[in-house]
């Protein structure tokens, strides 16, 4: 999936990634995130200029550990945002300013909802693992974080399948996206 979603994600297309669990897909959107941002100069305050939602806590753990991993030669600042925890350090750290933050729906609304997140500036949203968002009950949350973002962004949706519900989304919230598998 990285050979195909890579170079695509480089050029700015949009993207639907479909391919099994531990197929490489996190590095097939990161890798171009990181590349983007840190080519880009992200202004005086540091803001929010891509976001990565994820239906759990332990896969937005585990994309952040993956962009601090991969970005540790970058200057830019991740953080995932997820419930279970207190909210108190999360608000603390987008206060002083990230790059990219990796969301759960659920924590993110909250945030949101707070006006402790700003996200009128992202360039780059993905739906990681987005069958299994909408397998547990997040297509209405992911509608209401989605719909106010810019609508000039690149978008990138992966997933292990493609049920009929996601087609739906992807024709709402991508523009003319290149399909890899």
């Amino acid at each position: 999936i990285q050979s195909q979603a890579i170079p695509a994600a480089i050029r700015g297309s949009d993207i639907i990634g479909c391919a099994q669990t531990g197929t490489g897909k996190t590095a097939a959107f990161v890798l171009p995130i990181l590349d983007r941002l840190s080519h880009e100069r992200a202004g005086r305050k540091r803001s929010v200029r891509s976001l990565i939602l994820t239906p759990t806590r332990e896969l937005a753990v585990q994309i952040e550990r993956s962009i601090l991993g991969y970005g540790r030669f970058t200057d830019l600042k991740a953080l995932a945002v997820y419930g279970g925890v207190s909210i108190n350090n999360q608000i603390e750290t987008l206060r002083r300013g990230v790059d990219i933050v990796v969301a759960t729906p659920g924590r993110l609304i909250d945030h949101i909802q707070r006006k402790t997140i700003e996200l009128g500036r992202v360039e780059v949203l993905v739906l990681d693992e987005a069958d299994r968002m909408l397998d547990i009950g997040f297509v209405n949350d992911v509608r209401r974080i989605v719909g106010p973002l810019p609508k000039k962004r690149q978008t990138m949706l992966f997933s292990a399948t493609m049920p009929k519900q996601m087609e739906e989304l992807s024709r709402a919230y991508l523009d003319n996206p290149r399909r890899v598998q």
